[in-house]
């Protein structure tokens, strides 16, 4: 209680308690003008009479002599920061070694990626797959591979082939940090570049693009998917068994304008937040839509990109994929062989569909194109490790920011370069 009322005194009388200090304070302070009077005083020949003083002027003067003295730090690069992808790669029975090739065919430390088997694949698979993904040092080191446990069911012709990818996109935007595109492959996709040579290229290009085939002249498939309406059992069973036709049809609908297109896709992060988020109701109105429409991954994102203001004016009219079709296009393209090398190459394309497993192809553009050991990881900048005795150089990780291009990057550069030269890409752009 005493220290308490002295305290409170203090508080309430500071001035009393302060009068002890005004002596010293004084004393203090003629010293002081004092000191700083002799600084002003000087010898006949202008030195200064201080030898503190003395000491830090000479050691100024001596300074400025060297040239460091006179160096300014350049101004840092401008280069622009990699971005992040982020991956889906989804299969099906028997898919499960071609999807960890296509793995790490496609990783980098810096991405994210959801892999998925689809309930047709057996428990055992799905497990195996599970096991190398939770087990691999690499994937392990940077927590960025993810596999969706709980299979879904999927039908590619019907809605729940959207619902996967809408769930794939949904746990990476909760789980998987700063991403700026998310893209879309199957386990028969393989890319034809690089992961350096893909972020290199795409650091200069503008965060909000949608790269996505599509076009409003549907054609033929007015009549053979826009009307028809169809049932997916992939949505209510827990076996998969293809979709199945009702005897009415309807009506082409004027709320919104179809698109229809590729099935594949490199969607910005603000666009898949429109969709799984759906501030304005279009996504989910096209979604309800799509349930009853035949192949809706050839139309439901296209029709949402090219029908919200927002977001229309973000497109590049391509699927960055070489795919071999027939004339006039079958529901699946022809399987990619050695004979289609060349081709692949030529098209400057980032990604090419659809291949068969373990086809000897994929080892040719392992081999010349991405620079693969089998078993092993795509080398890049954040590669540190030897590669003496055919060690694995991506065993030990640098700095993953560090991109080291190859003459993939031309290529893709050139691609790029096209798809948004004046003559194509506004042009092309949702029409």
């Amino acid at each position: 209680m005493k220290k308490l009322k002295t305290y409170y005194l203090h508080l309430r009388h500071p001035t009393t308690m302060e009068r002890k200090w005004i002596f010293p304070l004084a004393i203090g302070s003629i010293v002081s003008l004092f000191l700083l009077f002799l600084t002003t005083l000087t010898s006949p020949d202008g030195t200064p009479l201080l030898p503190l003083y003395r000491y830090y002027s000479s050691y100024s003067a001596a300074a400025n002599v060297f040239v460091e003295s006179k160096l300014k730090p350049l101004p840092i690069s401008a280069v622009p920061p990699p971005p992040r992808f982020a991956y889906l790669i989804s299969g099906s029975a028997g898919d499960g070694n071609m999807t960890k090739r296509t793995l790490q065919a496609l990783y980098h430390p810096n991405n994210q990626y959801v892999v998925h088997l689809d309930a047709e694949s057996s428990p055992e698979e799905r497990l195996d797959l599970r096991n190398y993904v939770t087990n691999h040092p690499i994937f392990n080191k940077f927590k960025n591979v993810r596999m969706i446990t709980k299979a879904n069911l999927v039908t590619y012709r019907g809605p729940t082939m959207v619902a996967n990818t809408l769930h794939a996109a949904a746990i990476l935007l909760k789980e998987g940090g700063e991403w700026d595109w998310f893209i879309n492959l199957s386990a028969s996709d393989y890319p034809l570049v690089t992961q350096d040579d893909l972020l290199h290229t795409f650091s200069y290009l503008p965060r909000d693009l949608n790269f996505i085939d599509h076009t409003s002249k549907i054609g033929w498939k007015e009549f053979q998917r826009a009307k028809p309406i169809i049932i997916d059992p992939g949505l209510y069973m827990t076996k998969k068994a293809d979709v199945f036709w009702i005897t009415q049809r309807r009506s082409v609908p004027t709320a919104f304008k179809l698109f229809t297109g590729s099935a594949w896709m490199a969607l910005s992060r603000p666009f898949i937040d429109f969709c799984v988020w759906g501030w304005d109701n279009l996504p989910r109105t096209v979604l309800m839509y799509y349930a009853n429409f035949i192949s809706s991954p050839e139309g439901y994102f296209h029709t949402v990109v090219c029908n919200a203001q927002e977001f229309r004016n973000t497109t590049v009219n391509s699927d960055l994929h070489f795919i071999s079709w027939d004339n006039p296009p079958k529901q699946h393209p022809h399987y990619l062989t050695l004979d289609d090398m060349q081709r692949m190459v030529d098209s400057n394309a980032p990604f090419a569909r659809k291949f068969p497993r373990e086809d000897p192809v994929l080892d040719k553009i392992d081999s010349e194109l991405l620079f693969r050991g089998k078993g092993m990881l795509v080398p890049g900048g954040w590669c540190v490790g030897s590669r003496k005795n055919g060690t694995d150089p991506c065993s030990v990780t640098g700095n993953i920011t560090v991109l080291r291009p190859t003459a993939g990057a031309k290529r893709l550069e050139k691609l790029i370069g096209s798809l948004l030269s004046n003559e194509n890409f506004r042009s092309n752009q949702c029409i």
